[in-house]
């Protein structure tokens, strides 16, 4: 009898001892880094953070909202989830490498967040015509973007493409990321795009620039550009951004931004690229308050250009060192209908350059304050 209980429980003990080793082979296997887009368990959910600028009108942009992110740590996986319309959060973990030709077309979709961990890039050391670029977003609506390094193989005027280019978007919200070495730009906003904000978010050159392109410039580290010619009149009414809270640091020469049509408000950025020969560039029917910006030593803090844009209105800002035009054309911006947290010029260089400031600063999804 006594044999017979013990061996009772013995198979009883084996039962639950092999249930166990089960789970624990199904847990691994659920979070092993695959080829595949997988949910990380560990994944965190942010609060949906209030967007500011621009991006705030038009109903708001809320991004993907408040769900488990998908996190992706290679190119193959990137792109699924980018181009997967039912994936609304991805996380990037680590650095992933575009492959030549690999640029991401992130098109035709609403409501999603891509947002790094702590020291996430996106790199590309393609700088061809056709095949350079990382991601070109377009026909979207209520999209953010938080938290990477997006990173080209320096600049090279052969006509290429940004490392991210917004076309013919809606509401986007870009925050805490950093553009840097893109090759014809670092980021671009082109064709009707509407109701953007660009806060906390870094642009520099860091690689020497490539001469002998075709396109005639042997230095081409120009920076932002918003409207693609003076003929996209379609572009009229639309081109509503704010930059705020961004620096533009060493290697930028200009487009800081270059903008065409838009109304633009520029408040609470710092400029100190030492080889700039245009910071704030007005052109065609532009209408930009420059507000409250620092600008330290800089050639030409506010162009003027052609002396065509509609308005460019000089407000509060703080010039340090500089060179050439101060002041804007004389007539008065638009005055933005968003509620926005404007700090005194005093504040702004160390507000933006501080170690939660512009840039890839932050540990993941994370709201700051505006």
């Amino acid at each position: 009898m006594k044999n017979y209980l013990f061996l009772c429980l013995l198979a009883i003990a084996l039962f639950f001892s092999m249930q166990g080793c089960k789970k624990i082979n199904q847990f691994n296997s659920e979070t092993e880094t695959t080829e595949n887009v997988l949910v990380n368990p560990t994944a965190t959910v942010e609060a949906v953070c209030p967007s500011k600028g621009w991006a705030s009108q038009n109903g708001g942009t809320t991004g993907g909202g408040e769900v488990t992110p998908t996190v992706v740590t290679n190119y193959t996986a990137l792109k699924s989830a980018i181009q997967n319309a039912a994936v609304k959060v991805i996380q990037v973990n680590g650095t992933i490498t575009i492959p030549s030709g690999g640029r991401i077309n992130f098109q035709d979709q609403t409501g999603k967040t891509l947002f790094g961990s702590a020291g996430a890039k996106i790199v590309s050391a393609d700088q061809t015509q056709a095949n350079s670029g990382l991601m070109y977003v377009k026909r979207c609506n209520n999209i953010i973007i938080r938290n990477i390094i997006f990173e080209g193989p320096g600049a090279y005027d052969v006509d290429g493409q940004d490392n991210v280019t917004v076309d013919a978007c809606n509401n986007v919200w870009v925050d805490h990321c950093e553009f840097r070495d893109g090759v014809d730009g670092n980021f671009d906003i082109k064709n009707t795009s509407d109701y953007v904000t660009v806060s906390y978010t870094k642009f520099a050159y860091q690689k020497t620039p490539k001469p002998d392109g075709p396109g005639g410039a042997d230095d081409h580290r120009f920076s932002n550009l918003i409207g693609s010619g003076d003929d996209a009149t379609a572009d009229r009414g639309h081109f509503r951004i704010t930059f705020v809270r961004c620096w533009w640091a060493q290697g930028c020469v200009a487009r800081m931004p270059r903008v065409r049509f838009g109304r633009v408000h520029i408040v609470n950025n710092f400029f100190n690229s030492t080889v700039s020969t245009s910071c704030v560039q007005a052109g065609l029917e532009s209408n930009i308050l420059v507000q409250a910006n620092v600008f330290e030593n800089v050639k030409n803090p506010i162009d003027l250009m052609a002396n065509n844009a509609t308005a460019v209105q000089s407000v509060g800002n703080a010039f340090n060192s500089v060179t050439g035009t101060q002041v804007g054309n004389g007539v008065n911006a638009f005055t933005p209908p968003y509620s926005l947290t404007v700090l005194n010029a005093s504040s702004v260089k160390a507000t933006v350059t501080a170690a939660n400031g512009a840039g890839a600063t932050l540990s993941g999804n994370v709201c700051s304050s505006l």
